[in-house]
């Protein structure tokens, strides 16, 4: 064992903290480049994110902002940050947390040939911090998009496609924690308005991220991975260490945080797992765990349950929380509601994504429009016992029929909802069950995309749903 992890263990076992000696600030230290100096900004010293994060944890911090201009990650860069005063300044500043910013520039053309070197001199500058006296807590940032059309410069698609996976990649081997300030400014030019430095509400949204994630971690996890069922294997999932194993016959993954909060919270998927991850993504910043039980395709039915019955106790017995979010995309909203319905006290909140509310609409859409494939309606059949399609078009199993029960866990439930779905109609499905929650007094948010269709699902930045999460879970 490394004494890096040997630290981490320790630190573990005791219960304690990467914070600095009581009564003095615990000391962070920003590393970046122009976006974290602050260009462009009117009065960058009070309106950088660092400056705003500085802010926001208040007297307890003493947060210092270490960015240099145009500065790059690789040492081989047209301006290595490892050549500036400012990195040496930091490493002898002796932070308690550590964040690094950097890798825009290195998409530049000039610096794309070094790129193969990129995750070995991050690596190196990792280790130039971990082996502080403090050993500090490391974050590693992950660049912002780009909306600059000069193929020479900061160049969107290198950074999509290039820098990110090495930055996860990085976070992965080193088992650090990544923070993706790239999803906040997905489609959103205006806030970068030389398509490259955000403005003040720009970097106020990075300062808020950073701060929910700063603030609330308490220590490293190491727990339950190592806890699954024996033959499992480890993946990375964006950068997070995944445990993928067989439980019962079933495909299982559990994705820890690199770092936990109180309290162990968590987030169910139902299906699709890795389809539009951003909200599990954000939520592993925050220290959730994400899991995920493969019941495909039972839809929901008395089997499903059992199983995710079973699911739940090993993931309960070893310290997961004693309830969880549930999240549904499409057709796993009826797994979720389905199973909420028969465990309410079980269940912290509920996200559910264009979902399927009622299977006589979908898949008995299928049926209905008398398609030539109809797998997922027969499959439907066979899964409740329905021996014919004038039973199954009378089956009142759905979540939409099952309200009383679902209320009961008196948890918020949010829909995010395609206006426009022709897949699964909103008029058949979120429409009349939000209604019926409504009247049975339950807790329902339906965020509207007008115009859009079933796809895609949820929302470029996910900062809406997981704020909705947040909330639910410190009501």
């Amino acid at each position: 064992m490394t004494s890096r992890y040997f630290i981490l263990l320790l630190m573990l076992l005791h219960g304690m903290s990467i914070f600095a000696i009581p009564g003095k600030p615990v000391k962070i230290a920003c590393l970046g480049a122009s976006i974290c100096a602050g260009a462009r900004l009117a009065h960058p010293e009070t309106q950088s994110y660092p400056a705003q994060l500085g802010q926001l944890l208040g007297a307890g911090y003493q947060v210092t902002n270490y960015g240099v201009s145009s500065t790059t990650m690789l040492k081989k860069g047209d301006h290595p940050y490892w050549n500036t005063q400012q990195y040496k300044d930091a490493l002898a500043s002796e932070p308690d947390i550590v964040l690094i910013d950097l890798g825009g520039n290195d998409s530049k053309l000039v610096n794309r040939v070094h790129l193969d070197e990129y995750e070995k001199d991050y690596k190196e500058m990792i280790h130039a911090f971990e082996s502080l006296p403090k050993h500090p807590r490391i974050l590693l940032l992950l660049p912002i998009v780009s909306f600059v059309p000069d193929t020479t410069q900061i160049w969107d698609p290198v950074i999509k496609d290039r820098i990110l996976p090495k930055v996860r990649q990085v976070a992965f081997d080193e088992y650090l924690e990544v923070v993706n300030l790239n999803a906040l400014f997905i489609g959103k030019p205006a806030l970068l308005p030389d398509g490259i430095h955000p403005e003040l509400e720009g970097t106020t949204m990075m300062a808020k991220t950073l701060y929910e994630v700063v603030s609330t971690q308490i220590g490293p996890s190491l727990g339950m991975i190592n806890a699954m069922p024996a033959g499992r294997s480890v993946s990375s999932f964006y950068g997070y260490h995944c445990a993928d194993f067989n439980f019962k016959g079933h495909a299982c993954k559990v994705v820890a945080p690199a770092r936990e909060v109180t309290g162990r919270p968590w987030i169910w998927r139902a299906r699709f797992w890795g389809h539009e991850p951003q909200t599990d993504i954000a939520l592993l910043e925050r220290g959730f765990h994400v899991v995920y039980c493969d019941v495909a395709e039972l839809f929901g039915n008395k089997e499903a349950i059992q199983v995710w019955n079973d699911f739940y106790a090993l993931l309960h017995k070893n310290g997961l929380a004693p309830k969880a979010v549930m999240e549904g995309m499409s057709r796993g909203a009826v797994y979720v509601y389905n199973w909420a319905a028969v465990n309410p006290d079980k269940v912290a909140a509920v996200y559910v994504d264009n979902p399927v509310i009622d299977l006589v609409s979908w898949p008995g859409s299928q049926f209905k429009k008398q398609l030539a494939n109809r797998n997922e309606w027969e499959t439907f059949k066979k899964d409740f016992n329905l021996p014919t399609d004038q039973a199954a078009l009378a089956f009142k199993g759905s979540p939409l029929y099952k309200v009383k029960e679902i209320v009961k866990g008196k948890y918020p439930m949010l829909h995010v909802l395609a206006d426009a779905d022709l897949d699964v109609p909103p008029a058949e499905n979120t429409l009349p069950f939000e209604e019926k929650i409504r009247a049975a007094g339950g807790d329902i948010t339906v965020m509207h995309k007008p115009g859009f269709a079933h796809h895609p699902h949820s929302f470029p930045d996910p900062t809406p749903i997981v704020d909705f999460i947040l909330k639910a879970l410190h009501r």
